[in-house]
């Protein structure tokens, strides 16, 4: 079998590898959901993850351990993993072969010559990884999840493709059809970075992809790899029109570049002065970008070490955090999440309730795409038997929980539970409290035990409750003043008593001129001429702050549309002491 035929069967499973971990991240036990699979393998295998982490944490995930395997095998052979394995790789050499149909020999040749352009990549990767070794105070920053290829798929095909296949075809793998903040913009650049192969071909892995860019570093110390067999060849350019790493290997063969595709040795050179193996090229080789100068170098871990700054400047980390920036159970403290997420959106993807959401610029730049509750979407908050999205973590980031610890029971007991934030009332949008209309839904639908959310009950007028008794027939009530509402007092919260107080009786039904009680009327409490009023009962919500969890069901159930009268920020969390509302708590 030809090796080219090889590489795409490899090619095309890893990308149904990656579109059937992506599909299957629903929580379940059936053989085509969550349990068992292992959906974090490709992240698992990416070294640049793996090196990032380790600068900005200086630990390894253990699951990390894995892309020693990627970088084995790129000393070994080369740059395998972008030829043979990278689905987002894969999804950019199809477009742009789909982009070279029907251009002559001479416009395949200029699609695939080496631009110095192609030097970008490894300015980004220096950023990116002097950003995440920051020296100074300990902190750093870890943003090579935004054009990291694995995390980048990742996140498009978990919250902007899959979810679009849902909407168009109107079936879900989840319970309802999944909805994710900015997902237009994960999708854009999706598409766009799609779309510039039509243009050069391999357009990001040439270009942008950092990944690419650390393993082409490696792959200068590879065993095997393509050679010239002759110091001259005929210069008939053919291999060049195949070239996926526009690695020019027709002249001095640029290793960085070269992602292994092997079109260039598969009945393509016709003289067959092109091989693989692990003699240098007979043509001479250049190991590294001529561009990637000192100033270059220097330039790109200046630029690393001032954005950090540049990014904290707003006070985030500190008294300035964000209220609203509620993270997932599990999470560490804020800085130390900072330094471990990839955004790769596993656990937006995985969130049975679809209430985690990708952070917009509103959280600040460095958080952008990190994962934030968000609890007026989706079918519920976050449930408190519920552990998915720590699980499927490529960087513990959100570490591992059992449901125990997140409860805060058995061998958990003293600790407490898991608190991701607190829910407050809105006193000015709260039916009770601001419009006398009674309402116990966040009460009825708080799940801690006992219930962080009572109430407590008050009696109050209703305007234009004010009537005078013409007569009084059993349970019955005629009554004047005010015309009423029909079946408007009916609901159970609504009371009748005399003008001065009294005793109170529980209205069941009405029209516009009476009123219907829940027993028969006591002489000594009304009669004919008595001035009565309408009551209504109001439970007014409070929230125990000792027993709230922030798990966001009440706000997700409140009926106040838009803004809700009770809200969840994260005050009060686990993670983070200092934001603590008790002071025994700190």
């Amino acid at each position: 079998m030809r090796i080219v035929i090889v590489r795409r069967i490899s090619q095309v499973f890893f990308l149904v590898l990656l579109l059937w971990f992506c599909l299957v991240m629903t929580v379940g036990e059936e053989w085509w959901q969550l349990r068992g699979w292992p959906v974090g393998l490709l992240l698992d295998l990416d070294p640049l993850v793996a090196v990032a982490t380790l600068l900005s944490t200086k630990t390894l995930y253990a699951g990390l351990a894995w892309s020693l395997v990627t970088i084995i095998v790129t000393l070994l052979f080369g740059r395998i993993f972008c030829g043979w394995v990278c689905p987002f790789g894969t999804l950019h050499q199809f477009f742009g072969w789909l982009g070279q149909l029907g251009r002559g020999h001479r416009a395949r040749v200029e699609a695939n010559r080496y631009r110095r352009a192609q030097v970008v990549k490894y300015f980004i990767l220096l950023a990116f990884l002097g950003m995440a070794a920051w020296p100074f105070k300990g902190a750093s920053a870890l943003q090579i999840g935004l054009l990291d290829p694995i995390p980048f798929v990742h996140r498009s095909v978990n919250l902007a493709l899959l979810p679009s296949v849902e909407f168009l075809t109107g079936r879900s793998l989840a319970s309802a059809q999944r909805h994710y903040s900015g997902a237009w913009l994960i999708g854009l650049l999706f598409i766009g970075t799609l779309l510039a192969n039509f243009y050069i071909p391999r357009f990001y892995c040439r270009i942008l992809c950092p990944l690419g860019a650390l393993l082409g570093l490696i792959s200068r110390f590879s065993l095997w790899r393509i050679a010239m067999t002759a110091p001259r060849c005929t210069s008939c350019s053919l291999c060049e029109t195949a070239c996926e790493g526009a690695c020019d290997p027709a002249d001095k063969i640029r290793i960085s570049e070269c992602l292994m595709c092997f079109n260039c040795l598969d009945d393509v050179c016709k003289k067959k002065f092109l091989a693989y193996r692990v003699r240098e090229s007979d043509a001479g080789e250049i190991k590294l970008p001529p561009d990637l100068g000192r100033r270059g170098v220097l330039a790109s871990l200046a630029t690393s070490v001032l954005a950090v700054p540049l990014l904290r400047l707003e006070g985030t980390l500190g008294t300035n955090r964000k209220p609203n920036l509620v993270r997932p159970p599990g999470s560490l403290a804020e800085e130390e999440f900072l330094e471990r997420c990839i955004k790769c959106g596993q656990c937006m993807r995985v969130c049975p309730t679809n209430v985690l959401m990708p952070a917009g610029l509103d959280a600040g730049v460095e958080a952008l795409w990190t994962p934030v509750l968000n609890f007026r979407i989706g079918t519920s908050g976050c449930q408190v038997n519920c552990v998915a999205c720590g699980h499927v973590c490529p960087t513990a980031a959100i570490r591992p929980l059992s449901i125990e610890e997140k409860r805060g029971v058995g061998r958990f007991a003293e600790r407490g539970p898991i608190r991701i934030g607190t829910a407050f009332v809105d006193h000015g949008r709260c039916l009770p409290w601001a419009m006398d209309t009674p309402c116990i839904v966040c009460e009825e639908n708080c799940p801690t035990a006992p219930k962080a959310i009572y109430v407590r009950e008050e009696y109050r007028p209703v305007r234009g409750g004010n009537l005078v008794v013409r007569s009084i027939d059993g349970k019955n009530l005629i009554v004047s003043g005010a015309r009423l509402a029909p079946r408007a007092y009916a609901t159970g919260d609504y009371f009748v008593q005399p003008a001065g107080g009294g005793t109170r009786l529980r209205i069941m039904a009405n029209t516009v001129d009476a009123l219907t009680v829940d027993r028969p009327v006591p002489a000594e409490a009304l009669s004919e001429g008595t001035r009565v009023t309408i009551v209504v009962r109001l439970q007014k919500p409070y929230v125990d702050p000792d027993l709230c969890i922030g798990c966001g069901i009440c706000e997700h159930e409140c009926p106040v549309s838009g803004l809700r009268a009770i809200r969840v920020t994260a005050e009060n969390e686990s993670r983070n002491s200092s934001s603590a509302l008790r002071l025994s708590q700190m």
